[in-house]
């Protein structure tokens, strides 16, 4: 047996009145670990295109995790997210489901997810490509729009360059305050600290500030925090940057 890397999208699990659907993603990912179905390797959102003529609940982003499992599990894994969203999404919700293969994914399916940003899609569009591509892709709720979304945030994750994270090891267990980066790394799976000009941070005693709201993001297919000079007149102190700017991602 052997180990395949898997990429998880899920989108439209929530109602106006429902946790949304990164809570949802988070807590699969949370029994997925504990059930030792899978190891999960970080869950990012990314925003889809806002427009009148798409239905959503409030912001319209889907999600993405990506996974290990051993190859004989496929099953049991894609049968456990199944039963986790068809038993726990919101009523009126449109869920959808898409598990692929993360070294499948081909420019297709990553430019499908990059002009899900701005453009209208159906669901066809969505079913023809995932089929095409041998990829699971599959309504579970409502009237199933959310396979549009699951499809994309599985492109948008395999780019690489697209969204932020909202589950990462270690993350949302940091409490606010100073850290010394080589602390930080111990901590959390962040993979590289970076000002957002690309500048890197890689001397293990700077001393990076965390906020309340800090989420890295997705570049270069990395786990990436973005940190800004501290006002102050110490030269090796760094902060988050803002939530205006990581909300960007």
């Amino acid at each position: 047996m052997h180990k395949i890397d898997l990429l998880i999208g899920i989108d439209d699990t929530d109602n106006l009145d429902s946790r949304g659907t990164g809570f949802r993603v988070r807590e699969l990912g949370r029994l997925l670990t504990e059930n030792r179905i899978a190891r999960v390797f970080g869950i990012t959102r990314h925003q889809l295109f806002v427009s009148p003529l798409i239905p959503y609940t409030s912001h319209n982003s889907s999600a993405c995790m990506a996974v290990a499992v051993e190859s004989s599990g496929l099953g049991d894994l894609t049968e456990f997210c199944r039963d986790y969203l068809l038993r726990e999404c919101a009523e009126g919700s449109d869920a959808g489901l898409c598990i692929a293969p993360a070294g499948e994914v081909g420019a297709d399916v990553r430019d499908f997810g990059r002009w899900a940003k701005s453009e209208v899609f159906t669901q066809q569009d969505s079913r023809s490509l995932a089929e095409r591509s041998g990829f699971y892709l599959e309504g579970l709720t409502g009237d199933q729009g959310g396979v549009i979304g699951a499809l994309a945030a599985v492109g948008l994750r395999a780019e690489g360059n697209d969204g932020r994270y909202i589950g990462l090891r270690g993350m949302r267990e940091l409490e606010p305050g100073d850290y010394l980066l080589s602390r930080l790394q111990e901590l959390t799976d962040i993979d590289r600290v970076q000002t957002v000009e690309g500048l890197a941070i890689s001397d293990p005693d700077t001393i990076v500030s965390m906020t309340e709201w800090a989420r890295p993001v997705l570049l270069g297919g990395k786990a990436v925090l973005l940190v800004e000079k501290a006002n102050d007149d110490t030269n090796d102190r760094w902060r988050v940057v803002p939530k205006s700017v990581i909300k960007t991602y």
